[in-house]
């Protein structure tokens, strides 16, 4: 093991990533397993994305498995949840990476004050709902193991700043699953629980392709970044390992920016 793996070391726990079938969600799956992580559950709403992904980390000789679930049915989180603990033992590292900002979200054009909860309820379920879910049924399995656990929450600056144009009710979302994760620290502390969120920033993913094949939107977002480029899964992942690893043990209830200093700049 390298120096910078022994100290980001996820101490042989399982984890869960949530939405991992692409994107920010697969980087972390990866880069959990190699970090560290005994096995790694890889959820996503389409089932052949979530096996591929599996298959590439068991490639690498870590345990993992493909677990198709929508994060907002909570029942069926549950199931997935034991599947993880009967598998492998109880589940000791929760990514909540699954997201959206709603299939049904109303175009900037229409003012919050027409919209109404058929636009809201895609963004406020898996963004807020989902965290609930899985935060619930995986803090009782880290309790009931009684050798601590991190929870990791992947939220948006739209959860910081609040982002209007159709994006209301999704900034709502992410600024209750930054609420519900302090909630969480509060609990966790006495069984050596830690829960933190990581905030990003624009990042290039298959979900934002057609959000950041705007030049002039980007050319707009990018005049706000100190560093003047798009984030990468990659700059995400680094900071949920960290706060996922032993290096971390002693940090909870924090939002941890990752978003090329655009913090500084509002």
């Amino acid at each position: 093991m390298t120096e910078t793996r022994r100290i980001l070391d996820v101490q042989g726990r399982v984890a869960v990533v949530t939405g991992a079938g692409q994107g920010v969600g697969r980087q972390i799956a990866l880069d959990l397993a190699a970090h560290g992580a005994s096995a790694v559950v890889v959820n996503d709403l389409d089932a052949e994305r979530a096996e591929r992904v599996a298959e590439e980390i068991r490639r690498t000789g870590t345990k993992a498995m493909g677990a198709q679930c929508d994060v907002v049915d909570f029942d069926a989180v549950g199931t997935m949840f034991a599947a993880a603990r009967d598998s492998y033992g109880p589940v000791g590292v929760l990514v909540n990476n699954a997201g959206n900002q709603g299939g049904d979200a109303p175009p900037p054009s229409v003012p919050f004050w027409e919209q109404g909860p058929a636009q809201w309820a895609p963004s406020i379920g898996v963004n807020l709902h989902g965290v609930l879910n899985c935060s619930r049924h995986a803090l009782a399995q880290m309790v009931d193991g009684g050798s601590g656990g991190r929870i990791v929450t992947v939220i948006s600056d739209a959860g910081r700043v609040g982002e209007i144009g159709g994006l209301e009710a999704y900034s709502g979302a992410k600024a209750g699953a930054a609420g519900l994760t302090r909630a969480l620290a509060r609990l966790g502390g006495r069984y050596e629980i830690t829960a933190n969120c990581v905030a990003l920033g624009a990042t290039r993913t298959p979900a934002t392709e057609r959000f950041l094949a705007d030049p002039e939107r980007n050319k707009r977002m990018l005049s706000q970044y100190m560093v003047r480029r798009i984030g990468e899964p990659s700059d995400a992942s680094g900071m949920v390992v960290f706060l996922a690893s032993a290096a971390a043990s002693w940090i909870t209830g924090q939002t941890v920016p990752v978003n090329g200093g655009y913090s500084v700049t509002l």
